[in-house]
């Protein structure tokens, strides 16, 4: 059989395998797990990529019968029940499969503008957490070379884009960065007078969370010092600012920002839209794909959906979704084996939980409702429980207790790039060789 994705459902699904009698084949287009809901702690120097992410391999060794891959799925061939994946230097290879799960997982949407994406980076993969980082460490000494005034004050806006747990993580983050890991290290600028502004078309942050939970989160998030604004639209993003519409009709508003991050919402990977189009499966406005009860695709219960991608029941995009239709899957599979009848899915919802500053934090199951510090301790029991491997556990919580002592960034690290990358937004070479004004070149002695 076949995985393609090594997140949550994927590897659940892998580990879940190991030791039957199949053979497994896990595709990740980055050989490696990682643990998305502390992206944004990566992005703001929190944590180091190796504590929020595990090599596969590593992973899943003691597993003979899983093999691991690196390559990207981009086609499929029902008929011969074969895979076509992409290689890093663009050449392809072929898997065949008898079973096949797609666990893919999601990308962020632009909603049709796809080139806000320049200048408004999303918070899906290590890629982003890392390009993320660069743009708000690189904001603050850009900042430090420039003169009061608007241009300074541009570099030291930051909006984000959407009212979810990612985008009041960031929020959250960003302002807990400035007023207290950045605050004493300038001497130009005032870090803790940088603007976070968070848009979000609904009429409250964390909308998913109960109403008394979601109030609160508002409340700690303007004592931070984050600017709400609820009811409104991103609809167009600049190099050097945005546009902003009232949901409700009205006069647009523009804002100077150097910064932007897109958190507003998610669509399928173009993979999993081409397995809906050659399996003639039906699919929602994001791409996911209607499955029947074991999540297998109508007419072909050889394929699986799993996560993010199941159009299904209202199903959430949530971690212990993929986590139990990964479960799920090895499961239908291992009962063919033996000859036994499958199971439907029952997704049991296991609460939600979202950071929004050091000793704060939100958690919702079922009865159970926390905020504040009782919150952030659950919060982080939860994480911690999750995160792949001894070691990063282990690292992670030690690295969790220095910030908490000392309000540290203790990885904040990052690249510029260079000019054969497209999308780094500052490099030292992208604009060719530096030459002074003809009024300026003179000699150092001069």
């Amino acid at each position: 059989m076949v995985v393609i994705g090594g997140g949550f459902g994927g590897l659940f699904c892998a580990r879940r395998l190991g030791g039957a009698d199949v053979d497994v084949i896990l595709l990740d287009r980055a050989a490696s797990h990682v643990f998305q809901p502390l992206l944004y702690q990566c992005a703001t120097g929190t944590l180091s990529i190796g504590q929020i992410s595990r090599s596969l391999r590593e992973e899943l060794a003691r597993h003979r019968n899983v093999t691991t891959l690196l390559g990207e799925a981009v086609d499929l061939d029902p008929v011969a029940r074969r895979v076509t994946a992409r290689r890093p230097d663009d050449t392809t290879f072929t898997l065949d499969y008898d079973a096949l799960v797609l666990a893919a997982g999601m990308r962020q949407s632009y909603f049709g503008h796809e080139e806000f994406a320049k200048w408004a980076p999303g918070m899906k993969t290590l890629d982003d957490a890392l390009s993320i980082r660069r743009r708000l460490f690189a904001a603050f000494e850009i900042a430090e070379t420039l003169a009061p005034g608007p241009e300074r004050d541009a570099w030291l806006t930051f909006a984000v884009t959407g009212g979810g747990p990612t985008g009041v993580e960031l929020a959250g983050q960003i302002r807990e960065m400035a007023t207290n890991a950045l605050a004493h290290e300038f001497h130009s600028i005032q870090p803790e007078e940088a603007r976070v502004l968070l848009f979000d078309g609904g009429h409250s942050v964390l909308s998913s969370f109960a109403p008394a939970l979601s109030a609160k989160a508002a409340t700690t998030l303007q004592r931070l010092g984050v600017e709400l604004h609820l009811g409104a639209h991103v609809t167009d993003v600049r190099a050097h600012g945005i546009t902003v519409s009232p949901k409700g009709g009205g006069p647009s508003e523009e804002y100077a920002t150097r910064t932007v991050l897109w958190t507003a919402g998610v669509e399928a990977v173009p993979f999993a839209r081409r397995v809906a189009e050659v399996l003639g499966a039906s699919t929602d406005h994001s791409g996911r794909i209607a499955v029947d009860a074991d999540l297998s695709v109508p007419g072909h219960p050889e394929v699986f959906v799993i996560g993010d991608l199941v159009g299904r029941d209202n199903l959430p995009g949530v971690a212990e979704n993929a986590m139990q239709g990964g479960l799920h899957a090895a499961s239908c599979i291992r009962r063919d084996l033996a000859g036994r009848e499958r199971a439907d899915y029952h997704y049991r919802d296991l609460g939600s939980a979202a950071y929004i500053s050091r000793r704060h934090a939100l958690l919702q199951a079922g009865p159970v409702k926390l905020a504040g510090f009782l919150g952030w301790l659950a919060w982080g029991l939860i994480h911690i429980t999750f995160l792949t491997g001894v070691q990063n556990r282990i690292s992670t919580v030690a690295t969790w207790l220095a910030a908490i002592a000392r309000a540290r960034r203790t990885d904040r690290s990052f690249m510029l790039g260079g000019s054969a990358t497209e999308e780094q937004p500052y490099t030292w070479s992208a604009c060719g060789p530096f030459e002074l004004p003809a009024r300026e070149s003179r000699s150092v002695a001069d």
